[in-house]
C-alpha cells in the first residue's frame, strides 16, 4: 500500500533534504499583512537611509493601485492579510560556519553548500535563512582584486553610492504588482561588484532558504559586472512543505558592461505549497553578454520570464531553460529579449516536462526595436508530456519594428515515443528506467549547462519527480 500512495499522491512524496522542517524560532518579525507600518518597522530594524525609506512606501503606493495580472495562473489564492514578510533568524551573520546556530548550519550542510565552498568549487558563498543572509565568505584573492561580493543590506551600508546608484534602474515598482510588493519590503539578498578586467574564474554562489511557515522571502541581488570583466554566479532556492501559502518575490538586477559577460544559473527547487512570482533582468551593454541557464522545480504556481535588454551594439543574450511541472503545478516560464541596439544577437532554448496533470507553459517575448538593425534571434521551445492529463502550451510574443533582423521561431510539443521505450524494453530494461532514461535524455542539453553540482541536484529531482508516476 505504502508503494502504491507513492505512485497516486504527489503531494505526499517525500522530497528529502529539501523536505527538512527546523523549529520555527526567529529573533523578530513584522505581524502579518502588508501595511505602512509593517514597512517602516522593516527599515527601521535595518537602520536604512531615509532615501530607501521613501523608496519602500513609494512601491508600497504602487502594489496598492495595481491589479493581479489578468493572464497566466490564478492569483487569488494570494492574501497578503496572511503572509508575515519580514523574519529575522535567531542567528547573526558571520564568515565562518562555526558561529552560524547549530539548526541552521545542519540545514545548509545537508544541502551540500559549505563542502562545495570547502572544496574550492566556490570562489564565494552566502546563505540566506527566511529574512537574512546568515553567512558569507569570499576567498581573499578576489577581495584583493577589488571584488565585493557581500549581503545586501551590508552593500546598502558600505557602499551606499553605488546601490542608491543601481537599484531598482532595471526593475522598477511599476513593472508589475509584485515588483511593487518586492521593493516594499525587499530583506536579504546579495551585492556583487566585479571591477573592470577582472575575471572571477570561479564562481560565486547564493543559496536561499525559506523555513517559516505562511512567509514571504523577497531578497534582492545587484550584481554589475565593469567593462571587459568576468563572473559566473550560482543561485540555488529551496524550501519544506507546508499546508499553508507561501510566496516567493525577490529580485535580481544584473548590469554588464562593455565587452563583459555574466552567466547567472539558477535551480529553483521549491515546495509545492508556493507561489514564485520573481522578477528577473539584465541591461547588457555594448559587446556584452548575459547567459542564463535556468531550472525550475517545484513550487505549485511559477511566474518567471528573466528579461535580456540589450543596450548597446553587438550585445548578446543567451537562455537555456527547463522546467518540470507535476500534479497541482502550473510553471509558467519563459525568457524576454529586448533588442535596443544593432547587431544585438539573442537566443532562447527551453524545454518543459509535465506528467499527472501538470501545466507547463512556455511564454516569451522578442521585442526587436526600431534601431536594432541587423539583429538576430532564434527560439526553440521543446515540450514533452508524460500522460494525457497534463498540459503544455508555446505562448510567444513577437514585436518586430524593423525589417533587417533574421529571426526564428520553432516549438515542438510531444509524447514519449512508444516504440523507442519498445526498443529499450527489448535490450532488458524495464519499462519504468526505459521512460526515465528518455526524460533524462531530454533534459540533457540543459543539465549540461549547469555546474556540476546542479545538473547532479537537478538529475536527482527528476528521478525524485519520475518514482512510479510515468505512464
Amino acid at each position: 500500500m505504502a508503494n502504491k500512495k507513492e505512485k497516486t499522491y504527489v503531494e505526499d512524496m517525500d522530497r528529502g533534504v529539501y523536505d527538512i522542517k527546523n523549529k520555527f524560532t526567529y529573533k523578530s518579525k513584522t505581524e502579518k499583512g502588508l501595511t505602512e507600518e509593517i514597512v517602516r518597522q522593516i527599515s527601521k530594524e535595518k537602520d536604512e537611509p531615509e532615501w530607501m525609506l521613501e523608496s519602500r512606501l513609494k512601491a508600497l503606493k504602487i502594489y496598492n493601485e495595481k491589479q493581479n495580472p489578468n493572464w497566466g495562473p490564478d492569483l487569488s489564492e494570494v492574501d497578503m492579510d496572511e503572509i508575515t514578510t519580514y523574519i529575522r533568524p535567531d542567528a547573526e551573520l558571520s564568515d565562518d560556519w562555526k558561529n552560524v546556530p547549530d539548526e541552521i548550519r545542519d540545514t545548509f550542510d545537508k544541502l551540500g553548500i559549505p563542502e562545495a565552498e570547502k572544496e574550492a568549487m566556490l570562489s564565494g558563498v552566502g546563505a540566506q535563512y527566511d529574512s537574512e543572509v546568515v553567512y558569507h565568505n569570499i576567498q581573499k584573492y578576489l577581495l584583493d582584486q577589488g571584488v565585493v561580493y557581500t549581503d545586501f543590506e551590508t552593500g546598502l551600508k558600505e557602499y551606499e553610492d553605488i546601490v542608491k546608484k543601481y537599484f531598482s534602474k532595471c526593475i522598477t515598482p511599476n513593472l508589475h504588482k509584485y515588483a511593487a510588493l518586492h521593493y516594499a519590503v525587499w530583506s536579504g539578498g546579495s551585492f556583487v561588484y566585479v571591477p573592470k578586467g577582472v575575471k572571477v574564474d570561479i564562481p560565486l554562489q547564493s543559496y536561499f532558504r525559506l523555513n517559516a511557515p505562511g512567509a514571504g522571502q523577497f531578497e534582492h541581488t545587484l550584481i554589475i559586472i565593469e567593462d571587459g570583466a568576468y563572473c559566473h554566479f550560482i543561485e540555488g532556492c529551496s524550501a519544506p512543505k507546508y499546508n499553508v501559502i507561501n510566496l516567493h518575490a525577490g529580485a535580481v538586477e544584473l548590469f554588464v558592461g562593455e565587452g563583459a559577460t555574466l552567466r547567472y544559473s539558477t535551480i529553483e527547487n521549491w515546495s509545492r505549497n508556493m507561489y514564485n512570482l520573481n522578477t528577473k533582468r539584465a541591461i547588457v551593454e555594448k559587446d556584452g553578454k548575459i547567459e542564463w541557464v535556468s531550472g525550475s522545480f517545484g513550487s505549485k504556481v511559477s511566474m518567471l520570464y528573466p528579461a535580456s535588454i540589450l543596450v548597446g551594439e553587438n550585445a548578446q543574450s543567451e537562455f537555456t531553460g527547463i522546467s518540470f511541472a507535476g500534479e497541482g503545478q502550473n510553471l509558467d516560464t519563459g525568457s524576454q529579449v529586448i533588442h535596443a541596439a544593432p547587431h544585438t544577437k539573442s537566443t532562447i532554448n527551453t524545454k518543459s516536462i509535465s506528467k499527472s496533470g501538470g501545466v507547463a507553459i512556455y511564454r516569451g517575448l522578442v521585442d526587436i526595436k526600431e534601431n536594432a538593425y541587423g539583429s538576430k534571434n532564434s527560439t526553440s521551445c521543446e515540450s514533452l508530456m508524460l500522460d494525457s492529463a497534463s498540459r503544455s502550451d508555446t505562448i510567444p510574443s513577437i514585436k518586430i519594428e524593423n525589417n533587417d533582423i533574421d529571426i526564428g521561431h520553432e516549438a515542438k510539443i510531444g509524447r514519449i515515443s512508444d516504440s523507442v521505450i519498445f526498443y529499450l524494453m527489448t535490450r532488458g530494461i524495464s519499462e519504468d528506467e526505459a521512460k526515465q532514461m528518455v526524460v533524462r535524455g531530454f533534459a540533457e542539453p540543459i543539465a549540461k549547462e549547469l555546474p556540476m553540482e546542479y545538473a547532479v541536484e537537478m538529475n536527482n529531482l527528476i528521478n525524485l519527480e519520475l518514482v512510479g508516476a510515468i505512464g
